[in-house]
């Protein structure tokens, strides 16, 4: 037990508490260590994204770095969510401001990580069909429109960087089409994913805005 705990990623005062644990209880700690490591894989992942962000900037290759598309697993993740139809993309940093008042009143502690779920199956000029979603340790009571909930795990997620205006996404998709005709042994699947990592809430110049387009693909052998 010593052994596969301590290449497990188990550090020794966790190998040594759990060594006093019964079956059951071990196998709950192994489930968590499963997930911690998961996790700390995908934000390797978006680490070595973003040093390719800021390579290609430094070079000044941006138009080829928006199309630049990477394949990453997604776990699946307990959330504080809010879902709403808005009237375009630049409306998400207004629901951001809604959900972050709501947990700072019913005094909910939110990781930064955070995300938004795109419902619609394809680009929209307008009223977009999105869902707001902050990871959180625990839940709580549901309050319209807010509700805690567990986001779906994606094994197989397409991921690419756009730079500038969301006018910008549109081709992004476009440039994802050609990807998986260049990549016909899979299809894409649903519900996109967008993590702004900068916005109109938090960047002036809409020139520098950055996002992280997030489509969900399946082998094609998989569908019916």
């Amino acid at each position: 037990r010593i052994r596969y705990l301590r290449d497990s990623g188990f550090q020794v005062s966790e190998i040594a508490l759990a060594l006093e644990m019964d079956d059951h209880a071990l196998l709950v700690s192994l489930d968590k260590k499963c997930l911690e490591i998961e996790q700390a894989i995908q934000k390797e992942q978006e680490r070595l994204l973003k040093i390719a962000v800021a390579k290609e900037e430094i070079q000044g290759s941006k138009s080829e770095l928006h199309y630049h598309i990477s394949m990453k697993s997604i776990p699946a993740c307990q959330v504080l969510s809010l879902r709403r139809t808005v009237p375009t993309y630049y409306s998400e940093g207004d629901l951001w401001k809604e959900l972050s008042a709501f947990a700072e009143k019913e005094e909910i502690e939110i990781s930064s990580d955070t995300f938004t779920i795109y419902h619609d199956t394809e680009y929209r000029e307008q009223d977009v069909d999105m869902e707001l979603c902050a990871p959180v340790k625990k839940t709580g009571e549901n309050r319209e429109p807010f509700c805690f909930r567990m986001t779906e795990a994606v094994p197989a997620m397409a991921s690419t960087m756009v730079y500038g205006e969301f006018s910008n996404i549109k081709k992004a998709y476009l440039a994802f089409a050609k990807w998986l005709q260049k990549n016909s042994n899979y299809q894409m699947s649903a519900p996109v994913r967008q993590i702004v990592h900068r916005g109109p809430w938090n960047e002036n110049d809409p020139a520098k805005y950055l996002t992280e387009l997030q489509i969900p693909v399946e082998p094609l052998q998989n569908v019916l």
